[in-house]
């Protein structure tokens, strides 16, 4: 079969030689979780409070020594050079790894091609590594920026690119990896609430506790954790006819972790410190009613690095049947 160039869709599967396939959909990073997450319920993402913000579309990063590209050529050479560009063939690697010829950047954004000066027999004998750009969604229109085909970098040194990965570029991965328990509230009355008398709304301490999520770039020294930290429940009744407590909804984390009171007896006529007061009943098809938490976002990194991202939420709906008033025993 002949040399093939194409442009890629970044839709294979695998890393550097793991299966045979070489995708720049696949970042090396290697992300463990020093607390939080993994727990036995229901888990999800967080959503961000600030619609501009998003995740690093692209960054450049360590592939191969000089041995493992010779390795992957001799073996299988068929995969991503750059993030939109693929290369079949045997030749299209050798031509410009082993034989020393240019080949063409893939920069979408610029008026032309740059070019990149080939490499003599896959730089063998020097210290270092080929860095190769990754998208974790080729299709975001940003990574386009990330436009380099694989390309030389000396060891212990990072490229001079703006592309090139910080301690914040992994924080922010991080971030879009935090899994955070679903927020199932207590309710009393637990079963059915009754108009125009108030349910309490709480969360016991140590329902909820920081998640941290640690994301490690192989062969650079960059690290970076990122901290998720329970700091207010909001609370929508799913309904224009209710009353929340506080009137915003939200409702603070308490000293100690929990969120507001547990009900106790004696307390019907009381206003909870969170809670809820329905105004009208149900007919049949029940209120949907949102808990949603905020979570504040920090990040600690390598070189002494460090700061905030944007708060995080994470909502769970629960049905609410409300009764209207039957009689009041006191």
């Amino acid at each position: 079969m002949g040399n093939d160039k194409k442009p890629s869709g970044g839709n294979s599967t695998g890393n550097a030689g793991s299966n045979g396939t070489l995708s720049a959909s696949v970042s090396n990073i290697k992300l463990t979780y020093p607390s939080g997450g993994g727990g036995d319920g229901k888990e999800g993402n967080l959503g961000t409070v600030d619609p501009n913000w998003k995740p690093p579309a692209c960054w450049y990063e360590p592939a191969f020594t000089p041995e493992q590209l010779k390795h992957f050529v001799d073996t299988d050479s068929g995969g991503d050079v750059g993030i939109h560009e693929s290369w079949w063939g045997k030749g299209l690697w050798t031509d410009h790894y082993r034989d020393g010829k240019p080949a063409d950047n893939f920069d979408m954004h610029a008026p032309t091609n740059s070019t990149a000066d080939g490499y003599k027999n896959y730089n063998l004998g020097k210290d270092g590594y080929f860095w190769r750009g990754v998208a974790p969604d080729p299709n975001d229109s940003e990574s386009w920026d990330c436009g380099r085909i694989m390309f030389w970098v000396d060891a212990g040194e990072v490229p001079d690119d703006p592309n090139t990965p910080t301690p914040k570029t992994l924080a922010e991965y991080a971030y879009n990896k935090v899994k955070v328990p679903e927020t199932k509230v207590d309710l009393k009355p637990a079963a059915k609430s009754t108009v125009n008398l108030p349910t309490w709304v709480w969360l016991d301490k140590g329902t909820f506790k920081e998640v941290k999520v640690r994301a490690e770039l192989p062969n650079t020294g960059l690290w970076a954790e990122t901290t998720a930290k329970p700091i207010a429940l909001h609370l929508e009744p799913g309904t224009d006819d209710a009353e929340t407590f506080p009137a915003s909804g939200d409702c603070e984390i308490n000293e100690d972790g929990s969120i507001g009171t547990p009900y106790t007896k004696g307390d019907a006529d009381k206003t909870p410190p969170c809670g809820i007061r329905y105004l009208r009943a149900t007919n049949g098809t029940p209120y949907q009613l949102s808990a949603s938490v905020t979570w504040q976002i920090t990040w600690q990194g390598s070189d002494g690095t460090g700061g905030d991202l944007p708060d995080g939420t994470f909502e769970t709906t629960q049905d609410m049947n409300v009764q209207e008033i039957q009689s009041i025993n006191r």
